[in-house]
């Protein structure tokens, strides 16, 4: 039986980049690691710091678009702007705190100000959702140290354990 490739997307939440105003380098460098682990992007998408906007856009990629995980990547920290946990959370169905915990944690080892991040992860249906943040070194360090259990965590929510063997 062929590998199950896990069904990503990628939302960029900046007002900036949606606006032309700034080059969004976080979410094509989440894509560019997600294909080189054996994840399938399927989406990607840059919206602006609107609450209403992005718990469309998650609902959508949740239960139309039926992706097994997403990745977001900004607005989780201390601006007024930035809502992207409370929009997570808003349509969350089940919160899977360690994923967050764990990031904190790694990102803790290389900065005292990891401990600002609001970044959430959480359950909607079968798709696992979790807040990245915004710059592209963040990023690297964050997925570095959740990756490698996602596997697992994604096939039981998926009802796949039999299949992936990664």
């Amino acid at each position: 039986m062929a590998e199950y490739r896990w069904k990503a997307a990628v939302v960029t939440l900046s007002d900036k980049g949606y606006a032309g105003e700034r080059e969004d380098k976080s979410g094509p460098l989440i894509c560019e690691i997600l294909t080189e682990s054996g994840y399938d992007v399927q989406e990607t998408i840059l919206l602006p710091d609107e609450k209403e906007e992005i718990k469309k856009c998650l609902c959508e990629l949740c239960d139309k678009k039926r992706m097994d995980i997403i990745f977001t990547t900004g607005g989780t920290g201390f601006s007024p702007r930035d809502c992207t946990p409370e929009a997570t959370m808003d349509i969350a169905q089940r919160n899977a705190p360690g994923i967050a915990e764990a990031m904190r944690l790694a990102s803790l080892k290389i900065t005292p100000r990891a401990m600002l991040s609001r970044g959430v992860s959480v359950i909607r249906g079968k798709t696992l959702i979790i807040n990245l943040p915004g710059s592209p070194k963040a990023v690297r360090e964050n997925l570095e140290a959740v990756l490698p259990s996602l596997d697992h965590g994604l096939a039981i929510l998926t009802g796949r354990d039999g299949e992936c063997a990664r």
